[in-house]
């Protein structure tokens, strides 16, 4: 389960070395890709984690299944707590990230302060898909 969530985190790996390049707002092209990570961090803040494995894109669901992203993902996030504030840090696009198909990607960052974390950079890798949506493809919490 460990090795299946590294994959799917990868994408959000590369986002925590890329950080220190990231533009501080995104520019109207990524708009629609930091609304769809907002949305998903919603289901992943409702603790609706299936529901945030089957939202996700392809490539994340191919890397990790439904059970383990649930388990993993409960077990990362129920010991934060809730959302006290979530605030974009920065957006960058990318077409190509190590470990990952070439496309169309935006590494995202967000300063979020949690019910028992005060200070976290949450990195969410958006990608478009084949059907014109924006999906996360990758999702780190340092």
């Amino acid at each position: 389960m460990r090795r299946a969530m590294t994959m799917v985190l990868v994408v959000g790996l590369v986002g925590g070395v890329l950080g220190a390049r990231l533009s501080a707002a995104p520019a109207a092209a990524e708009k629609p890709a930091v609304d769809a990570a907002r949305a998903w961090l919603g289901l992943v803040d409702a603790a609706k984690y299936g529901e945030s494995w089957d939202a996700a894109a392809a490539v994340f669901r191919g890397a990790v299944a439904k059970e383990a992203w649930s388990a993993t993902a409960g077990g990362v996030r129920a010991p934060l707590g809730k959302v006290v504030s979530r605030t974009l840090k920065a957006a960058k696009p990318a077409t190509s990230l190590p470990g990952a198909p070439d496309g169309h990607y935006v590494v995202i960052q967000f300063d979020t302060v949690f019910e028992h974390k005060a200070a976290a950079v949450e990195t969410v890798t958006p990608m478009l898909e084949k059907d014109g949506a924006w999906r996360v493809s990758g999702y780190f919490i340092k």
